[in-house]
């Protein structure tokens, strides 16, 4: 793929719930793009973005993939996210670094719980958003409830750019509000279309709709406002309404609503437009930095000249490759065989070859400018959420929030070679997804390691097998209950025994009792030796209160 400059550029995000439509959706419009020449099957395990041996075998994706693809000499780089909350910390990732999102609905499901988190998340990444109504031929499909649902459960901004021709298995094609025009797709589902003028039928509903969308548009700006109100709806012009709803989007005062079926490839080559339209490119934006040098906020542009800015947003874990990251350029440009600083580690990264990704295909490229995604294979101590920057001009981007863990469990492996390896092959597995988290319980001895689901913990066990050979079963962890002393209790041992020479003989007197409450109290024992007459020598105190103290430790249970 040719370079682009940062205004040709933009980095889009594909969420929504899980089994919506997303990868399916970027199969679509990858092969309306002409960057595939063959449609790829989630149940067949034949995506481009769904590469991974797990995501055939639970037919869904489980890691975000980059896909990315020309169109109309633009470069759109398309990010497919997982959509279970399990894997949320993908899409934490993918937030961070992208300059749009699609948020994927299925239109008999409506909004869910998966579109709602993901909203909540673009709102609090600050990502202009734009929704996809998917399955539009599938039964029960209904546009106009999804509509209303994300209006009610999302925001009030939602308002419908396109309004679908038909529905379920009368599905026949959409009407842009915006265009005035309709586009039917080709029976034979091979995304072609043909366009036409607004059926009769529908003119009422149209004119409604785009009325609506109008006004929504016109009070984004006060130009806007005056002309409409002098003139009306056809007083503004199609570059008025189009330059309305981008700064509409940016301010998430306008959130429009796509329609389409993924399947039939119905709508993609308008969803594909209505990208370009709706999100802005990195040319338009700027990324805020720290100048490590004067402690400054710094307003970085996506220029060649700029200093680098570039973020570690994804790593991942190879067993004979090494460590893959994914990077986005936000400033100046990044080159192969050369030398960056990480401002965490405070020394310099070697970097050699750069590569540009495409589900699991990595091309060599020899340079990656401002607003671009690469890949680096093998920097040796860089994790994912560091900053790469010049030696000389330090800065430091804003890291990837992740998620807190919400479910702990116990790894046990299965023999002493898996006990062996396990250690190592978690650490590369954490580099791989931060939002893990290993501890050892200081009182069971087990080894905890808490992710964002139960069929998170799983779905890594799986990997740790496939990758590193070591298997290892995920159980609940063991509940230490904890015992004390109720009541005053005495107990006496007599110790003999005869070993060939004088023997051993001996009497143990313990007595326990509890102490009386104080918060204050640091040490829970308080140990009193009531040996009198020198019977037992003194030497002996350390040891017993050692017992004691082992004793009281592990408890009874």
């Amino acid at each position: 793929m040719k370079a682009f400059t940062p205004g040709k550029i933009h980095n889009v995000g594909i969420f929504g719930h899980g089994h919506s439509g997303k990868t399916t959706l970027v199969e679509a419009l990858l092969y309306t793009a002409k960057g595939s020449t063959r449609l790829g099957r989630v149940e067949d395990g034949t995506t481009v973005s769904d590469y991974d041996p797990d995501e055939q075998k639970r037919h869904m994706s489980v890691n975000l993939s980059i896909v990315p693809l020309e169109w109309k000499d633009n470069k759109i780089t398309l990010i497919d996210v997982p959509g279970f909350a399990d894997y949320a910390s993908e899409v934490a990732a993918a937030m961070r670094v992208i300059d749009g999102a699609v948020i994927v609905m299925d239109a008999a499901a409506g909004v869910e719980v998966g579109t709602e988190l993901v909203w909540q998340a673009a709102l609090k990444a600050g990502v202009p958003c734009l929704l996809f109504v998917n399955k539009m031929d599938r039964e029960n499909a209904d546009f106009d409830r999804c509509v209303a649902q994300a209006q009610e459960r999302l925001d009030a901004a939602v308002i419908p750019m396109q309004i679908p021709v038909g529905a379920q298995r009368n599905f026949q094609g959409l009407v842009s509000l915006r265009k005035e025009r309709a586009w039917m797709h080709s029976p034979k589902h091979d995304g072609s279309f043909t366009e036409a003028d607004v059926p009769a039928e529908m003119a009422a509903t149209f004119e409604t709709q785009r009325d609506a969308l109008v006004d929504k548009i016109a009070v984004t700006h006060d130009e806007l406002i005056e002309k409409y109100l002098e003139g009306g709806a056809s007083a503004l012009t199609s570059d008025d309404l189009r330059l309305g709803l981008r700064d509409g989007i940016a301010s998430h005062t306008i959130v429009p609503v796509f329609v389409g079926s993924a399947a039939l490839l119905s709508g993609m080559a308008q969803l594909l437009d209505g990208i370009l339209d709706s999100f802005p490119s990195p040319a338009r934006k700027t990324e805020p930095a720290t100048d490590l040098l004067t402690g400054k906020q710094l307003d970085l542009k996506a220029e060649p000249g700029e200093p680098l800015a570039a973020l570690v947003f994804k790593t991942l874990a190879d067993p004979y490759v090494g460590k893959l990251s994914y990077v986005r350029v936000f400033s100046g440009e990044l080159h192969s065989n050369s030398s960056v600083y990480n401002p965490r580690l405070r020394r310099d990264e070697r970097i050699g070859q750069l590569y540009g990704v495409r589900g699991k295909e990595q091309t060599p490229v020899h340079g990656v400018g401002p607003g671009d995604i690469c890949a680096i294979t093998r920097l040796a101590d860089t994790v994912s959420s560091d900053t790469l920057c010049l030696h000389d001009r330090p800065v430091e981007l804003r890291g990837v929030e992740y998620p807190r863990p919400a479910f702990t469990g116990t790894v046990k492996p299965r023999s002493k070679n898996d006990l062996d390896k396990m250690g190592t092959a978690l650490h590369r597995i954490m580099e791989e997804d931060p939002a893990l988290q290993m501890s050892r319980d200081a009182i069971t001895g087990e080894i905890l390691l808490a992710g964002l689901g139960e069929s998170h913990l799983k779905s890594i066990a799986e990997r740790l097998k496939r990758k590193f050979d070591v298997n290892i079963d995920v159980e609940l962890p063991r509940i230490p209950y904890r015992e004390t002393i109720r009541n005053r209790a005495e107990a006496l041992y007599r110790h003999k025994k005869q070993t060939g020479g004088a023997g051993q003989f001996a009497e143990v007197a313990l007595r326990v009792e509890p102490l009386d409450p104080d918060p204050e109290r640091q040490d829970p024992l308080e140990f009193k030796w009531e040996i009198v007459g020198g019977v037992i020598g003194r030497g002996f105190m350390p040891a017993v209160e050692k017992g004691v103290r082992e004793a009281m430790h592990e408890g009874l249970l």
